[in-house]
Protein backbone atom coordinates (compact mmCIF):
# COMPACT_ATOMS: atom_id res chain seq x y z
CA UNK A 1 0.00 0.00 0.00
CA UNK A 2 1.11 3.14 -0.83
CA UNK A 3 2.30 5.75 1.86
CA UNK A 4 0.65 8.98 1.50
CA UNK A 5 2.09 12.16 3.38
CA UNK A 6 0.35 15.68 3.21
CA UNK A 7 2.07 18.71 3.85
CA UNK A 8 0.51 21.57 5.14
CA UNK A 9 2.74 25.08 5.08
CA UNK A 10 1.24 27.45 7.35
CA UNK A 11 3.46 30.23 7.44
CA UNK A 12 1.53 33.02 5.27
CA UNK A 13 0.88 36.08 6.77
CA UNK A 14 -2.55 36.88 7.33
CA UNK A 15 -2.46 40.79 6.31
CA UNK A 16 -5.58 40.85 4.09
CA UNK A 17 -7.79 39.50 6.83
CA UNK A 18 -6.33 42.51 9.03
CA UNK A 19 -4.71 39.81 11.08
CA UNK A 20 -0.82 40.43 11.97
CA UNK A 21 -0.25 36.57 12.33
CA UNK A 22 0.02 33.80 10.08
CA UNK A 23 -3.70 32.95 8.31
CA UNK A 24 -3.62 29.43 9.02
CA UNK A 25 -3.96 30.79 13.20
CA UNK A 26 -6.68 32.94 12.73
CA UNK A 27 -10.43 32.27 14.49
CA UNK A 28 -13.24 30.90 12.20
CA UNK A 29 -15.79 29.38 14.77
CA UNK A 30 -13.68 29.12 17.64
CA UNK A 31 -10.68 27.27 15.62
CA UNK A 32 -8.15 28.11 13.56
CA UNK A 33 -7.99 27.45 10.23
CA UNK A 34 -5.16 25.06 10.78
CA UNK A 35 -7.84 23.05 12.88
CA UNK A 36 -10.58 23.00 9.80
CA UNK A 37 -7.52 21.85 7.60
CA UNK A 38 -6.62 18.78 9.43
CA UNK A 39 -10.07 17.74 10.39
CA UNK A 40 -10.83 17.54 6.12
CA UNK A 41 -7.23 15.90 5.97
CA UNK A 42 -7.78 13.09 8.23
CA UNK A 43 -11.38 12.73 7.81
CA UNK A 44 -10.67 11.87 3.99
CA UNK A 45 -9.21 8.63 5.16
CA UNK A 46 -6.58 8.70 2.19
CA UNK A 47 -3.43 9.83 4.12
CA UNK A 48 -0.28 7.99 6.05
CA UNK A 49 1.20 11.00 7.51
CA UNK A 50 0.53 14.26 7.95
CA UNK A 51 3.50 17.06 8.09
CA UNK A 52 2.51 20.71 9.10
CA UNK A 53 5.44 23.66 8.91
CA UNK A 54 5.10 26.77 10.68
CA UNK A 55 6.95 29.85 11.99
CA UNK A 56 9.15 28.87 15.00
CA UNK A 57 7.65 30.73 17.48
CA UNK A 58 4.15 28.81 16.66
CA UNK A 59 5.71 25.02 16.57
CA UNK A 60 4.64 24.81 20.18
CA UNK A 61 1.20 26.07 19.52
CA UNK A 62 0.54 23.88 16.56
CA UNK A 63 1.81 21.01 18.75
CA UNK A 64 -1.32 21.66 20.36
CA UNK A 65 -3.49 21.76 17.59
CA UNK A 66 -2.25 18.63 15.98
CA UNK A 67 -2.23 16.35 19.39
CA UNK A 68 -6.35 17.41 19.57
CA UNK A 69 -6.84 16.17 15.92
CA UNK A 70 -4.32 13.73 15.41
CA UNK A 71 -6.07 10.81 16.45
CA UNK A 72 -4.14 7.64 15.72
CA UNK A 73 -2.52 9.79 12.65
CA UNK A 74 0.89 10.28 12.95
CA UNK A 75 1.46 14.56 12.64
CA UNK A 76 4.49 16.13 12.32
CA UNK A 77 5.59 19.82 12.51
CA UNK A 78 8.68 21.56 11.51
CA UNK A 79 9.97 24.70 11.19
CA UNK A 80 9.46 26.35 7.91
CA UNK A 81 11.89 28.81 5.56
CA UNK A 82 11.76 32.44 4.52
CA UNK A 83 9.50 31.45 1.24
CA UNK A 84 6.30 29.04 0.30
CA UNK A 85 8.96 26.50 -1.57
CA UNK A 86 11.08 26.44 1.68
CA UNK A 87 8.52 25.26 3.57
CA UNK A 88 7.53 22.58 1.04
CA UNK A 89 10.93 21.33 0.97
CA UNK A 90 11.22 21.36 5.11
CA UNK A 91 7.90 19.69 4.56
CA UNK A 92 9.52 17.04 2.54
CA UNK A 93 12.41 16.09 3.96
CA UNK A 94 10.28 15.23 7.11
CA UNK A 95 8.32 13.13 5.05
CA UNK A 96 10.88 11.51 3.10
CA UNK A 97 9.21 7.67 3.39
CA UNK A 98 6.34 8.65 1.27
CA UNK A 99 5.35 7.66 -2.02
CA UNK A 100 2.29 10.01 -2.68
CA UNK A 101 2.63 13.84 -1.62
CA UNK A 102 -0.07 16.51 -1.16
CA UNK A 103 0.66 19.74 -0.51
CA UNK A 104 -2.61 21.60 1.15
CA UNK A 105 -2.83 25.05 1.50
CA UNK A 106 -4.37 25.54 5.24
CA UNK A 107 -6.57 28.68 3.99
CA UNK A 108 -8.16 26.14 2.37
CA UNK A 109 -9.09 24.81 5.41
CA UNK A 110 -13.07 24.02 4.25
CA UNK A 111 -11.92 21.30 1.78
CA UNK A 112 -14.32 18.12 1.83
CA UNK A 113 -12.51 15.35 2.61
CA UNK A 114 -13.86 13.63 -0.20
CA UNK A 115 -11.63 15.86 -2.68
CA UNK A 116 -8.74 14.62 -0.90
CA UNK A 117 -9.53 11.32 -1.60
CA UNK A 118 -10.04 12.30 -5.07
CA UNK A 119 -6.77 13.05 -5.57
CA UNK A 120 -4.81 10.68 -3.70
CA UNK A 121 -6.95 8.01 -5.69
CA UNK A 122 -5.88 9.62 -9.00
CA UNK A 123 -2.04 9.89 -8.35
CA UNK A 124 -1.92 6.24 -6.99
CA UNK A 125 -3.90 5.07 -10.15
CA UNK A 126 -0.62 6.56 -12.24
CA UNK A 127 -1.13 10.41 -12.45
CA UNK A 128 2.10 11.66 -11.70
CA UNK A 129 0.93 15.19 -10.59
CA UNK A 130 -2.79 15.82 -9.63
CA UNK A 131 -4.61 19.31 -8.86
CA UNK A 132 -8.68 19.68 -8.51
CA UNK A 133 -10.11 22.24 -10.30
CA UNK A 134 -13.13 24.43 -10.81
CA UNK A 135 -14.51 25.91 -14.24
CA UNK A 136 -14.38 29.57 -14.52
CA UNK A 137 -17.69 31.54 -14.30
CA UNK A 138 -16.40 35.14 -14.54
CA UNK A 139 -16.19 36.48 -18.00
CA UNK A 140 -12.00 36.87 -17.88
CA UNK A 141 -10.20 40.29 -19.60
CA UNK A 142 -7.00 40.70 -20.68
CA UNK A 143 -5.80 43.90 -19.59
CA UNK A 144 -2.37 46.10 -20.72
CA UNK A 145 -0.12 48.33 -17.73
CA UNK A 146 -2.68 50.80 -17.93
CA UNK A 147 -5.24 48.87 -17.19
CA UNK A 148 -7.14 49.07 -20.66
CA UNK A 149 -9.17 45.79 -21.74
CA UNK A 150 -7.03 43.88 -24.68
CA UNK A 151 -8.92 41.37 -25.37
CA UNK A 152 -11.52 38.55 -23.54
CA UNK A 153 -10.45 35.06 -22.70
CA UNK A 154 -11.94 32.45 -23.49
CA UNK A 155 -12.70 30.68 -20.44
CA UNK A 156 -14.09 27.29 -21.67
CA UNK A 157 -10.49 25.88 -21.53
CA UNK A 158 -9.65 27.60 -18.30
CA UNK A 159 -9.98 26.29 -14.86
CA UNK A 160 -9.61 27.76 -11.10
CA UNK A 161 -7.22 25.34 -9.31
CA UNK A 162 -7.07 24.50 -5.81
CA UNK A 163 -5.54 22.38 -3.17
CA UNK A 164 -4.71 19.41 -1.93
CA UNK A 165 -2.60 18.83 -4.81
CA UNK A 166 -1.09 15.58 -5.66
CA UNK A 167 2.29 14.04 -6.64
CA UNK A 168 4.15 10.86 -7.43
CA UNK A 169 6.90 12.00 -4.12
CA UNK A 170 9.62 11.32 -6.47
CA UNK A 171 8.31 13.77 -9.08
CA UNK A 172 7.70 16.70 -6.33
CA UNK A 173 11.34 16.15 -4.98
CA UNK A 174 12.45 16.32 -8.55
CA UNK A 175 10.62 19.32 -9.43
CA UNK A 176 11.89 21.42 -6.32
CA UNK A 177 15.74 20.87 -6.96
CA UNK A 178 15.18 22.05 -10.23
CA UNK A 179 13.40 25.20 -9.39
CA UNK A 180 13.13 28.06 -6.91
CA UNK A 181 9.88 29.35 -7.50
CA UNK A 182 6.75 29.09 -8.80
CA UNK A 183 2.61 30.09 -7.54
CA UNK A 184 2.18 26.80 -6.64
CA UNK A 185 3.70 23.10 -7.02
CA UNK A 186 2.23 21.69 -10.06
CA UNK A 187 4.06 24.84 -11.81
CA UNK A 188 7.25 23.84 -10.92
CA UNK A 189 6.45 20.40 -12.17
CA UNK A 190 5.01 21.88 -15.31
CA UNK A 191 8.82 23.04 -16.11
CA UNK A 192 9.89 19.36 -15.82
CA UNK A 193 7.69 18.69 -18.83
CA UNK A 194 5.30 16.13 -16.33
CA UNK A 195 1.75 16.44 -17.16
CA UNK A 196 -0.75 17.62 -14.88
CA UNK A 197 -3.95 15.90 -14.53
CA UNK A 198 -6.78 17.43 -13.64
CA UNK A 199 -9.89 16.10 -11.14
CA UNK A 200 -12.69 17.83 -9.86
CA UNK A 201 -12.61 20.11 -6.80
CA UNK A 202 -15.20 21.48 -5.26
CA UNK A 203 -17.04 25.35 -4.33
CA UNK A 204 -16.20 24.77 -0.42
CA UNK A 205 -12.40 24.04 -1.67
CA UNK A 206 -12.10 28.26 -2.20
CA UNK A 207 -9.06 29.86 -0.23
CA UNK A 208 -9.54 31.97 2.52
CA UNK A 209 -7.72 35.80 1.84
CA UNK A 210 -10.37 38.37 2.91
CA UNK A 211 -12.38 39.64 5.42
CA UNK A 212 -15.24 38.14 2.63
CA UNK A 213 -13.94 35.00 2.58
CA UNK A 214 -14.25 34.76 6.64
CA UNK A 215 -18.00 35.42 6.00
CA UNK A 216 -18.27 32.70 3.99
CA UNK A 217 -16.58 30.32 5.60
CA UNK A 218 -18.77 30.65 8.19
CA UNK A 219 -22.22 30.27 6.32
CA UNK A 220 -20.45 27.49 5.08
CA UNK A 221 -20.20 26.04 8.44
CA UNK A 222 -23.65 27.28 9.61
CA UNK A 223 -24.84 25.17 6.66
CA UNK A 224 -22.85 21.95 7.88
CA UNK A 225 -23.77 22.11 11.43
CA UNK A 226 -27.05 23.69 11.69
CA UNK A 227 -27.79 24.54 15.25
CA UNK A 228 -29.88 22.35 16.90
CA UNK A 229 -28.71 19.30 14.68
CA UNK A 230 -27.11 17.84 17.26
CA UNK A 231 -30.64 16.72 18.96
CA UNK A 232 -32.12 15.57 15.54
Amino acid sequence: MASVAALVPAAGMGLRLGENLPKAFVDLGGRTLLDWALDGLLASGALSHVVVVVPDRLVDRTRDICARVSGDLPIDVVVGGAERADSVRAGLRAAARADVILVHDAARCLTPPETVARVVDAVIAGSPAVVPVLPVVDTMKSVDADGVVTGTVDRASLRSVQTPQGFDADVLRRAHAAADHATDDAGLVERLGVPVTTVAGHPEAFKITTPMDLVLARAVLAARHPVGSESR
